[in-house]
């Protein structure tokens, strides 16, 4: 029952970042702060809450708030790989141009940090419609690399597989 409880606490959480007006940069990165007021658990839940709203609304200005623009970013997926801001903004549009509907969940958030570095590993679901009305499915897990710049937690790195394969 205990574990119950906090799930839906969890949940209700994200769903409350998840929902809030975006708002300026400075806005957005004061729920990103080192000094945060969350429990670390539902603090890097909403990291990762903010990440998924960017892709299900294909926002650029909001992932420019979720990234760094520093050089080194990178992006690692089975059919693409991306460096940079100007390379991680394509994967966005491509969301954008490719579905006209998206929605990413994600579960089993495990976070590990040590001062100005988290990473972070959790399941996704990936449910989009194509731009000729056909629903996809996709199922996935994903490593996210965050770092502490100026007080402010930006993602620095994303490397998605696959489910894993049983050795059957």
């Amino acid at each position: 029952m205990k574990s119950f409880v906090y799930n839906l606490v969890i949940i209700f959480v994200a769903t409350m970042i998840v929902n809030s007006p975006a708002s300026s940069q400075s806005g957005q990165q004061q729920k990103m702060t080192a000094e945060n007021a969350l429990p670390d658990s539902l603090f890097f839940s909403s990291l990762v809450a903010l990440y998924a709203r960017a892709v299900d609304e294909a926002d650029t200005t909001l992932a420019s708030e979720v990234w760094s623009h520093t050089a080194e970013i990178s992006f690692v997926g089975p059919t693409e790989t991306e460096y940079g801001w100007n390379g991680v903004k394509k994967i966005y549009q491509r969301f954008r141009d490719n579905f006209s509907a998206r929605k990413l969940t994600f579960s089993n958030l495990k976070y590990f940090y040590s001062n100005d570095i988290s990473w972070l590993t959790y399941y996704w679901m990936f449910d989009a419609t194509s731009g000729t009305n056909t629903p996809a499915q996709s199922k996935g897990r994903e490593t996210q690399i965050w770092r502490k710049i100026n007080h402010e937690w930006r993602l620095v790195h994303v490397h998605y597989s696959g489910m894993p394969v049983s050795a059957n």
